[in-house]
């Protein structure tokens, strides 16, 4: 029996984007599978109700009804999980152990829930990770709204009442969202630097023209990933940081970490210490910000200085992001299906580490 999978409109606020596009579904339903969609899931991102049907979907009132596997961005609700069949699946950025109440209803229905934020960072899994994808847009735009914030113009300008001076930008965080920062930041002209605590990351800032903002403190660890700094370490960075920011324009945070509180890195302080007119844009907000100022979903002047904590910055950027959402999500599902039919191969690390309670591979 061919496996039906169903998507809803997302239900939080604000919320553009979509798990499924024509694209996939076409997909999805090539490789067997039955598809059935509620009206409108595509809107907020400009996929239009007949693109779907075009591409094989049914449009249905109630599409999570009896579904094998469900897909959404963000996580349902604890009395829309109380309503999906028994046992069926549920693939999305599901954050179960953020709600205790949605952890519950997961685990009492028996839904087999894979949050996709928790796939294993290897090679095979790049096509399957939404952080990345998501993040990407995050840091476009973020740089955006960083212009549209400032007073000043981004580069550099000659013109006939004198030559204006690129604005200097500094992008904390060297992850995807930061690296796509820089590169847009540089597009549009500004002289731009990028902060990691890891010095690895020198080569890829600079790769993307910015340059690389050397504290003197490595914080190098293993794996890829930074240690802890000492207290020591910590108070000499804060204060070359701190010295080094009042001649900084526009701040763009994008430094965060999954699962866990955004790290503090822009000091109530330093924000006191920046001239008149600098604009911090804080990518990291919904996690409680790189910055003390930081108040999330707000824009508020602090002392002449603008601090920005914009939420949901990948929603922003439905289209391509629902685009990229989307194939993470179909590649993940193919997992998922042999010949049509759900078939769970628990030896396969991305399912066994990805779903929800984890489950060791058999021997």
């Amino acid at each position: 029996m061919a496996v039906n999978i169903g998507v809803a409109c997302e239900s939080a606020a604000g919320e553009r984007r979509v798990a499924l596009t024509p694209e996939t579904c076409k997909k999805l339903v090539a490789a067997g599978a039955t598809v059935r969609i509620e009206s409108g899931i595509g809107a907020g991102a400009y996929f239009p109700d007949q693109a779907y049907v075009d591409a094989g979907a049914h449009v249905t009132a109630h599409p999570l009804e009896g579904a094998d596997i469900v897909l959404c961005v963000q996580p349902p609700s604890a009395a829309a999980i109380s309503a999906l069949k028994q046992g069926s699946v549920l693939v999305g950025s599901l954050q179960p152990q953020a709600d205790a109440e949605r952890g519950e209803a997961l685990q009492a229905r028996g839904i087999i829930a894979f949050p996709l934020e928790k796939l294993p960072r290897t090679t095979r899994a790049q096509a399957m990770d939404v952080l990345s994808s998501q993040a990407g847009m995050a840091g476009y735009k973020a740089v955006l709204i960083a212009a549209q914030l400032a007073p000043r113009f981004f580069p550099m300008l000659t013109t006939a009442a004198g030559t204006i001076r690129p604005s200097k930008v500094l992008i904390v965080g060297a992850g995807v969202a930061g690296l796509q920062a820089v590169a847009t930041a540089k597009r549009l002209g500004a002289q731009v630097e990028g902060f990691d605590v890891r010095p690895e990351t020198r080569e890829q800032i600079e790769s993307l023209g910015g340059r690389f903002l050397d504290l003197g403190v490595s914080a190098a660890g293993e794996g890829g990933y930074a240690r802890a700094l000492t207290e020591e370490e910590r108070a000499e960075q804060q204060r070359r940081l701190a010295e080094h920011l009042k001649h900084i324009d526009v701040i763009v945070c994008t430094a965060a970490v999954p699962g866990r509180p955004a790290p503090k890195i822009i000091s109530a302080a330093m924000v006191a210490g920046m001239k008149p007119g600098s604009v911090i844009v804080d990518l990291a907000a919904e996690t409680g910000g790189n910055c003390e100022a930081t108040q999330p979903g707000e824009t508020i002047d602090v002392n002449g200085v603008v601090v920005s904590g914009p939420l949901n910055l990948a929603s922003m950027g439905a289209q391509h992001a629902s685009e990229m959402y989307a194939r993470n999500v179909y590649n993940f599902v193919s997992l998922l299906l042999k010949d049509g039919a759900l078939n769970f191969d628990w030896d396969d690390e991305l399912l066994a580490k990805t779903v929800w309670p984890e489950r060791a591979p058999t021997a």
